[in-house]
């Protein structure tokens, strides 16, 4: 069962000054450049943005990673304001997914409820019925 998710925002304004950058050993040319998120995303909020971000048609030199409350960016200093700006879209394109997320949640809790008291409403009549048969019986002779 769905539970509610939470959106996640980018911690701003960003103070420059203590965001790390260290160059990636992996990749030829690029940095890591951890981003702080305003909480630690559910996974409900990051396989909805790993899906946005990698449906993006502009990956040619960005990977992004979630560690904890932070975003991490792996990327060449090339057009890095571009980037940042890429950044945010993602991130509000997946709260407003979020958002529809949260809203068929509360349906799925009630159809879940129903289910639950039908399904209990059955093995209550098959007790019942078994009642009947085993002790019915002997109580009639």
């Amino acid at each position: 069962m769905k539970e509610l998710c939470k959106k996640v925002k980018l911690i701003e304004p960003i103070d420059a000054n203590k965001i790390p950058i260290t160059r990636d050993h992996y990749f030829k040319g690029a940095y890591l450049i951890d981003l702080p998120l305003d909480r630690a995303p559910d996974h409900a909020w990051q396989d909805i943005f790993d899906r946005e971000w990698r449906s993006s048609r502009r990956l040619w030199d960005r990977k992004l990673f979630i560690i904890n409350d932070k975003l991490r960016l792996i990327t060449t200093p090339n057009e890095l304001e571009e980037k940042l700006d890429w950044i945010k879209q993602l991130i509000h394109q997946t709260n407003q997914e979020i958002d529809e997320y949260n809203r068929t949640t509360p349906i799925e809790k009630q159809l879940k409820k129903h289910a639950t008291l039908a399904e209990e409403k059955a093995v209550i009549e098959t007790a019942r019925d078994i009642l009947r048969t085993k002790l019915g019986a002997s109580y009639a002779r």
